[in-house]
């Protein structure tokens, strides 16, 4: 093998399936994002592991279901929150035994405990903070005080060493770093690998005013919206001229992804209303953040990589966020069976129009229980919003004819029904068990 590539994958936090250009927004354009995808491929069926944030970047590093990788639930923030350990190996891991560097810059949220940290789980850098969500501007987090014993937590790292830069507004300061990281690594022989975790568009609703004047013939909510995500977007495009510049783009394999769908909560809205928030856009799918249907889980997807990807492809087959690590495992020289994955190497997908190596996907979150298989999919127990109740207990739906889930197709295929039910069941109880025998002592309440 020659020379190995550099890795980058960029997440953006609670963006919709429709927040993109390339994806058919048509009220802001995001042109570097839209870049990507001309140049590379854009899943149009792709799919985080969960509707919420933690177990959907512990599936995306692990390359495991989120219950099988020991993250199934949205993280505390306080310092002495459990979460992702050693135990499960991440995508950094392997690629730091492949010969890697390996760094993360933006948002963790996968646990504040000492062994749960970026650097503990094989990462040799890490910028930014560990919580959920932290203030754009003093990077303090505050979600969760309102419960009367949890205190506001300062939450900026560069390495195990708290740091502050007060006023300077998160999503630029990730780009920054980044830029810097990849000029850095690159001054090495070694190959990087670069996590890029901007926590934009997620709440609190922050954006400079240079932002919000490039739309403000839009209403707050998607002025808002557009202004986040158009700082993200500047920021990919200072990162694609990095590498540009460092005559390193054409051997670097870019990833793009949302960490999962559209939040509707009230605390959006910065003014005290208590009405959902409508600013993201699932892209006419049904659901958004917490739920599984499509809209909770079907998420912008998209590989750029100018030696070997093909550009300008739409890709409709199904794939997901735990086919990262061993797609890019195997790309590095790794093995991925010798680690114990979910996922699968989906390159030929790209590459040859191979169809989806997965006979069926699956989800779970809280009672809600989700698989995909061919173009059905089933959902037990789902819900729209979190908090109400079950909209329907057994839900099928023809994805390549009804994508918006709108007919439910149970009682007229009863047969399939019960079959993708047993299917679901089955899958759901064997990582239940997983879960005891594996994780479930990590996890006190009392501390999470």
């Amino acid at each position: 093998m020659g020379k190995k590539p550099n890795f980058i994958v960029i997440m953006t936090d609670d963006q919709g399936y429709g927040d993109l250009s390339c994806m058919g927004n048509t009220d802001f354009v995001t042109p570097n994002i839209d870049a990507l995808a001309e140049n590379g491929a854009r899943f149009t069926d792709w799919y985080s592991g969960s509707p919420v944030c933690s177990p959907s970047r512990a599936c995306l590093m692990t390359g495991r279901y989120p219950g099988n990788a020991g993250v199934r639930a949205i993280l505390a923030g306080h310092r002495r929150a459990s979460g992702l350990t050693s135990k499960v190996p991440t995508l950094a891991s392997a690629l730091k035994r492949e010969g890697y560097q390996t760094n993360l810059v933006g948002k963790w949220h996968l646990g504040l405990a000492p062994e749960c940290r970026p650097n503990q789980n094989g990462y040799d850098y890490f910028y930014g903070f560990m919580a959920g969500c932290v203030d754009y501007y003093s990077h303090i987090f505050y979600w969760g005080m309102a419960d009367g014993h949890t205190n506001p937590c300062h939450d900026l790292w560069e390495n195990e060493n708290e740091i502050y830069d007060n006023g300077n507004y998160f999503t630029e300061m990730v780009t920054k770093k980044a830029v810097e990281r990849i000029r850095e690594c690159n001054k090495k022989d070694e190959p990087f690998y670069l996590f890029v975790g901007y926590n934009a568009p997620h709440y609190p609703m922050h954006a400079p005013k240079k932002y919000m004047d490039r739309f403000q013939h839009l209403p707050w909510d998607r002025q808002v919206m557009a202004a986040m995500l158009s700082a993200v977007d500047d920021g990919v495009g200072e990162i694609i001229d990095e590498l540009k510049r460092c005559e390193i783009y054409e051997d670097t394999c870019i990833f793009f992804q949302s960490d999962n769908g559209p939040s509707r909560e009230s605390r959006n809205w910065m003014d005290g209303r208590e009405d959902p928030y409508y600013g993201g856009l699932p892209g006419g799918l049904k659901g958004h953040k917490f739920s599984l249907f499509e809209g909770g889980i079907r998420v912008p997807g998209i590989f750029s990589w100018p030696n070997r990807i093909p550009a300008g492809q739409v890709i409709h087959e199904p794939c997901g966020a735990m086919d990262v690590f061993p797609t890019m495992l195997k790309a590095a020289g790794g093995k991925p069976e010798e680690y114990e994955l979910d996922g699968k190497d989906i390159m030929e997908v790209m590459m040859k129009g191979a169809h989806s190596p997965h006979d069926a996907i699956y989800w779970e979150m809280d009672n809600q229980t989700a698989i995909r298989k061919g173009n059905y999919k089933l959902v037990l127990n789902g819900v729209l919003v979190e908090g109400e109740p079950v909209q329907d207990t057994v839900f099928l739906s023809d994805l390549s004819k009804d994508p918006s889930e709108s007919n439910n197709l149970a009682k007229i295929f009863p047969e399939l029904t019960r079959e993708l039910q047993r299917m679901a069941l089955e899958w759901r109880k064997g990582l239940e068990k997983n879960w005891e025998e594996n994780f479930a002592e990590n996890y006190d309440t009392k501390l999470t």
